[in-house]
């Protein structure tokens, strides 16, 4: 029983439930269904309102595209009438100009007409004056050439007096005037460049810190004072004088050699022969140096610049040159600004006039160690150096009577007014130091030699021989054939000592 009830319990419940989702799922079915029918009506809204808009459109796009089409037909129609309007003006100017050129071949063929007319006078005229010059040779006895001629003679007889006189008037007043003009330029030129003429001649003074030593330098037995005149080859003269000693020699470049030797020995205090070569070997550097600054210095001064460093060292060099006692590397200052001021002032290249008188004498920097005369040696040092044959024309024909171009002209009277101001230059002097020149070569030419040294105001020549070639036979046998060719070929007052060394000297090394 209970069972039963069990069983219709749960057949009513599974009932219900049955009965619930049905009734559930109707209602969904008629809420969707009302759902539908308000969304289709919405959406039938939106088509009518879109249908709509859309003929308002087609019709506003009508009405614009006939007023498009209507202002193009009114367009089309203004130019047309435009361009009738321009055919109408190009017709009326292609008849005007066909009437001009109808015009313009009528006036050319009237011109040709008339051209024709004058030649055809210009014939009758030449006749006629043919004509009448016959009769007048016939008239006169003597044709045109014979008439001109004899009018010539006549008119030069009468005025070949006053002509005369015109001319040598006019020659005088030229030749006045260009002097004149020659002198007040070069009177302007040396006013405005002034330099120093002063030089060391043939002695150097060398500072002491004390007379003590002046036996330091002589050394022991005199092996030092030796060993300093043998490498440097200037004499040094030690006398009372109280803290100085006096290096004698003609070389400039000697001289100062040894000063600067000398002056590095006294600031070290050990004065001894291998210290006295060392102190030689660094002297002859900073000498270097130093030569090379002097031409880097002149080429500042003078305001030039592009020089090969192997040129600016041997344009310094002209520093330790002397010409007839006128330092040279001052002189080719001097004569760089004089040539640049008179280039200036006569209208030529003042660049090539100032580096032409720079270099003018560059050949005197190593005259004494290749042969040629210095113009030449010049000449070949700018060649080598890739100068231009504007600038080596005044190096090379500074001294000629007619120089080929305006700037070596120039270069010449630059070089002549800086060598004739007073106190410039001493002829004595240079033939002094020419005379020890020709010494030292005259000794120097026989096998052998070393070295070869000129001293004591050229009373003495010292000379160092090689010992491995000679023996002290020959040694002896070559002081005699020197003193022999000296006497044959120079001219010399007093004497001349011939000093023949030979030395041989063995160097070890204790390690």
């Amino acid at each position: 029983m209970e069972i039963i009830l069990i069983v219709l319990v749960f057949v009513f419940l599974v009932a219900g439930l049955g009965g619930g989702i049905a009734l559930g799922y109707w209602y969904r079915k008629q809420v969707a269904l009302r759902t539908q029918d308000s969304a289709e009506a919405k959406a039938e809204h939106i088509i009518t309102e879109a249908k709509s808009k859309q003929q308002e459109y087609l019709l506003a796009a009508k009405d614009k595209a006939i007023k498009i089409m209507e202002e193009a037909k009114r367009d089309e129609t203004e130019r047309r009438q435009e361009l009738i309007q321009s055919q109408r003006r190009l017709e009326k100017r292609e008849n005007m100009f066909d009437q001009k050129l109808l015009d313009l071949e009528n006036k050319q063929q009237r011109l040709q007409d008339k051209a024709k007319e004058i030649e055809q006078i210009k014939i009758e005229i030449h006749n006629i004056k043919t004509e009448q010059l016959k009769q007048l040779e016939q008239v006169a006895g003597m044709d045109k050439a014979a008439a001109l001629q004899l009018l010539e003679q006549r008119v030069e007889e009468q005025s070949k007096d006053a002509l005369f006189s015109r001319l040598k008037k006019l020659q005088d007043q030229g030749s006045e005037e260009i002097e004149r003009q020659a002198k007040d330029l070069l009177t302007v030129i040396i006013q405005r460049c002034s330099t120093n003429h002063t030089a060391e001649t043939t002695t150097t003074v060398v500072d002491l810190p004390n007379d003590e030593m002046k036996g330091r330098i002589i050394g022991k037995e005199g092996r030092n004072i030796k060993r300093i005149e043998e490498l440097t080859g200037v004499e040094v003269l030690i006398d009372d004088t109280p803290q100085a000693i006096v290096l004698s020699g003609f070389s400039p470049i000697r001289r100062h050699l040894a000063k600067r030797a000398l002056d590095a020995l006294i600031a070290d205090g050990r004065i001894h022969p291998a210290r006295i070569e060392e102190a030689v070997e660094r002297a002859k550097k900073d000498l270097a140096l130093d030569i090379k600054k002097a031409g880097e210095e002149a080429l500042y001064e003078v305001g030039v610049t592009g020089f090969e460093p192997k040129l600016v060292a041997i344009l310094g060099r002209l520093k330790y040159r002397t010409s007839y006692g006128q330092n040279v590397l001052r002189h080719s200052i001097e004569v760089a600004f004089l040539s640049a001021m008179l280039a200036e002032h006569l209208g030529a290249d003042v660049a090539i006039a100032k580096k032409g008188g720079l270099l003018h004498d560059i050949g005197k920097a190593v005259d004494q160690e290749v042969q040629g005369t210095h113009p030449e040696i010049g000449r070949d040092i700018l060649k080598k150096f890739g100068m231009s044959d504007a600038i080596i024309a005044p190096v090379l024909n500074h001294h000629d009577d007619y120089p080929p171009t305006l700037e070596a002209i120039i270069v010449k009277v630059a070089d002549a007014i800086s060598g004739s101001r007073t106190g410039a230059r001493k002829d004595s002097y240079e033939n002094y130091i020419q005379r020890l020149e020709e010494l030292e070569e005259v000794a120097a030419s026989f096998a052998g030699i070393e070295k070869v040294y000129a001293i004591q105001a050229g009373r003495e020549v010292r000379i160092f021989v090689r010992p491995e070639q000679l023996d002290d036979y020959a040694a002896a046998q070559l002081a005699k054939n020197i003193a022999i060719k000296i006497e044959q070929e120079l001219k010399y007052p007093g004497e001349i000592r011939v000093n023949v060394i030979r030395e041989t000297r063995v160097i070890e090394y204790a390690r």
